[in-house]
């Protein structure tokens, strides 16, 4: 089997809420994805999908993403999709760096391969455990009133983990946490995430001034040597995110003790070949995980839903179902959450046919 044409396409995924907002004052009302499509010479079609948090959140951007893929698709015309270490191999070799370029390829040529051999991908990552996996629901920075309210209403609709968006000035975000936590019961999992948002001394403030609040922090700072300094501060169980994008950094983490949970990221480690890989290092270590990507649409959920789905249970510490935060759908038989949880599909390869009439034509296509 060989590649014959790699295309893709742009489409926009507005919020049903009207925006997200998160640190240092950075918010997006539309998303802008790109989904990728992967033809074979035997009839075999794969899909992927990567869309960047804007681009002031990682070091990567929509336009760079389609730039990226019109640069690498050349390169890997005429390999085989369903040698995927090979494959990442050459793509890293065609193009230094840029692991979020590579994500859609690597989903798409998975795609591929599940198709191929008759199986969905989460078995070929490993297995299905039990019947679905736990969700959180992220909760846009706003004043803490209103963010009680929004906890509130999602708790009512099943979800029980919630990421808050913090990271402005201490006194606020602690009247934010407090406010949250109010609204919760026991068991309900609140998780503080400042997106590197704070510095040092009002990461301390923070910490300090929650000292007694069910409460996981997330990424308080933007370096690692930062974040560690906080966690030696708290005993909070510690969640790292933004640094952690490659197997050693996970290494050096578990070394120092760093952290309790991390995010995988899909997009940030290049796709799931890689992904996989710091899956199954962290269930080696013994580190629970946040299973999700930047941001995204129906393919990108059901790529999560894969790798979450085929995660040993006690390890997802949680996942993410953003297909249910915007209002445009691409693809038909995608997973959708059910009381705050969700499952992988039984179908070959990620389960879903993207919606051709939404995608519209290609931006990018090389044969």
């Amino acid at each position: 089997m060989k590649i014959t044409r790699i295309a893709a396409y742009q489409v926009d995924l507005p919020l049903h809420e009207g925006s997200y907002k998160w640190s240092g004052g950075k918010s997006v009302e539309v998303f802008d994805s790109t989904v990728v499509r992967v033809e074979t010479d035997e009839g075999v079609v794969g899909h992927g999908e990567v869309c960047p948090l804007g681009p002031f959140y990682l070091p990567a951007y929509a336009k760079g993403a389609r730039t990226g893929i019109a640069e690498l698709a050349p390169h890997i015309l005429g390999e085989d999709p369903t040698q995927l270490e090979r494959l990442n191999r050459l793509m890293d070799a065609a193009l230094l760096g840029h692991p979020y370029v590579k994500s859609a390829i690597d989903m798409a040529c998975w795609d591929i391969l599940g198709k191929v051999a008759g199986l969905p991908i989460c078995t070929l990552l490993g297995g299905r455990y039990g019947e679905d996996f736990v969700l959180y629901r992220a909760i846009s920075q706003e004043s803490p009133d209103e963010m009680a309210a929004k906890v509130a209403g999602y708790r009512s609709e099943g979800y029980r983990r919630f990421q808050l968006k913090v990271g402005s000035d201490p006194e606020s975000d602690i009247e934010r946490i407090r406010a949250v936590r109010s609204v919760l019961e026991p068991g309900d999992v609140l998780v503080a995430d400042a997106n590197t948002g704070w510095l040092k001394h009002e990461a301390a403030r923070v910490v300090r001034g929650v000292r007694d609040v069910d409460v996981y922090i997330e990424q308080p700072c933007a370096t690692y040597e930062e974040c560690l300094s906080i966690r030696r501060r708290t005993d909070h169980p510690f969640v790292l995110d933004e640094n952690i994008d490659g197997i050693p950094i996970l290494l050096r983490g578990q070394a120092d003790q760093a952290m309790d949970v991390v995010n995988i990221k899909i997009s940030k480690f290049g796709g799931l070949t890689r992904a996989r890989q710091a899956r199954d290092l962290c269930v080696s270590l013994g580190i629970a995980m946040t299973i999700e990507d930047s941001w995204g649409g129906d393919i990108i959920t059901a790529a999560i839903a894969h790798l979450a789905h085929s995660t040993p249970p006690e390890f997802v510490f949680t996942a993410t179902d953003f297909n249910s935060y915007v209002t445009v759908s691409i693809a038909e038989g995608a997973p959708q959450r059910q009381h705050g949880r969700m499952a992988a599909s039984q179908a070959a390869g990620l389960g879903v046919s993207p919606l051709m009439d939404v995608l519209g034509e290609p931006v990018v296509d090389i044969v």
